[in-house]
């Protein structure tokens, strides 16, 4: 069992950034493959980055690759989410997601969430 909190969201311009932050309660944190969501009103959630246990693998969603960083710190059982050159197509609700696995793995994996937390962008 892994709890997960979201924190960092906010309203920033278009062009600007943001840093997500998860924190999990496990004591097995490095066991777990994390993962960050997005859900917009009207659409469903989508995969947005994920990260291996160790960080030595990473998978992005294209709409976001080259703009968004993933990264985690064991030490701390914390995961981040860097968002640079916003768009206000980025605007959503971001879900931080755990997968009991140490490999990237299968989206459906991912049954740990958090609450959410809002990132608006405005144009």
């Amino acid at each position: 069992q892994v709890q997960l909190v979201e924190s960092g969201g906010g309203l920033v311009q278009a062009g600007g950034s943001l840093r997500l932050s998860c924190a999990a309660s496990a004591s097995t944190f490095s066991s777990y493959a994390m993962a960050w969501f997005r859900q917009s009103p009207g659409k469903e959630r989508e995969f947005v980055a994920a990260i291996s246990w160790s960080g030595g693998s990473t998978a992005y969603a294209d709409s976001v690759k080259g703009r968004f960083t993933i990264s985690r710190d064991n030490a701390e059982n914390t995961v981040h989410l860097q968002m640079n050159s916003l768009k206000p197509e980025d605007t959503a609700v971001y879900y931080c997601a755990a997968a009991p696995r140490r490999t990237l793995g299968p989206l459906k994996n991912y049954n740990y969430w958090g609450q959410g937390t809002q990132v608006t962008v405005s144009s």
